[in-house]
């Protein structure tokens, strides 16, 4: 049982060592703590998902993109899926050394319903190593477009729950940034991203509220809020979707008035399909 009282009952230790939240020594130091009270408040929101999808008598199926060394779904293994004969998470990361060593601890932990695939994630919308429905999509500070590809993945395999904290949205600003004499011309919008750092955080708060219209056309319900304290995290937006399949009437006008209206239109394909 562990004394520290951060730590839950239950969990393992040794997965909290070797995710080096925890010292050898079993103890925590400040950036552990950080970690750690993120991914418990993550789990605060994605439990009650989880609990629902077992109510309707599923074993619920996660994947989990730009997993990196995979501490959500370690994490989630342990506090929920271990207690479980059934569920399965899938942890998605193109880097090789990572998705080796995701394999290996999960072999060593008895975490027999983990799966780790060396996948892009924009491989992985039509990747025949994942089923074909998937209850849960999570995307824990996944660079750029990979939060955009999680989110046609989910479209794809008609997630029921969508769950995204994104992060590093640069391809709206580099856009902006590009065509920002033409746009200076024709709005004055266009001061919103004149100054470089407003570029990139317009650039980064327009991203997510594209993102949600999308969703919202594909019949999505859509919340946001903050993941923790801003002191903790500057990438600290976490968007929750729900298939409802009832689609938000003019949400895909919306988008496209918005993109227009920006001299964005280039990006139509991306946030419409």
């Amino acid at each position: 049982m562990p004394t520290n009282p951060e730590i839950r009952p239950g969990q393992s230790i040794e997965l909290l060592k070797e995710l080096h939240i925890l010292t050898r020594d079993g103890k925590l130091n400040q950036d552990s703590r950080r970690k750690l009270k993120q991914v418990y408040h993550l789990f605060q929101f994605i439990e009650p998902l989880l609990a629902e999808l077992v109510v309707d008598g599923n074993g619920p199926i996660l994947a989990d993109h730009g997993a990196g060394k995979s501490y959500l779904g370690f994490l989630l293994y342990d506090l929920f899926f271990k207690h479980r004969k059934d569920g399965h998470i899938y942890g998605i990361e193109a880097r090789d050394e990572l998705v080796e060593r995701s394999r290996q601890l999960a072999g060593r932990l008895g975490f027999v319903r983990m799966s780790f695939l060396r996948l892009r994630v924009e491989d992985s919308i039509d990747s025949t190593e994942l089923p074909g429905g998937v209850d849960i999509v999570t995307a824990l500070h996944a660079c750029d477009t990979a939060t955009d590809d999680a989110i046609r993945f989910a479209l794809h395999r008609r997630a029921r729950h969508i769950v995204l904290v994104p992060c590093c949205q640069a391809e709206v600003a580099a856009v902006l940034r590009r065509r920002k004499n033409e746009s200076f011309a024709t709005t004055p919008l266009s001061e919103l991203w004149r100054h470089p750092i407003h570029t990139r955080e317009f650039g980064s708060q327009l991203t997510n509220v594209l993102r949600c219209l999308q969703l919202e056309a594909h019949g999505y319900q859509v919340a946001v809020t903050e993941l923790v304290g801003w002191e903790h995290s500057l990438k600290n937006e976490l968007i929750i979707a729900r298939r409802t399949d009832a689609v938000r009437r003019n949400a895909a006008t919306r988008l496209a008035r918005i993109l227009h209206h920006l001299n964005l239109d280039e990006l139509h394909d991306r946030f419409l399909y």
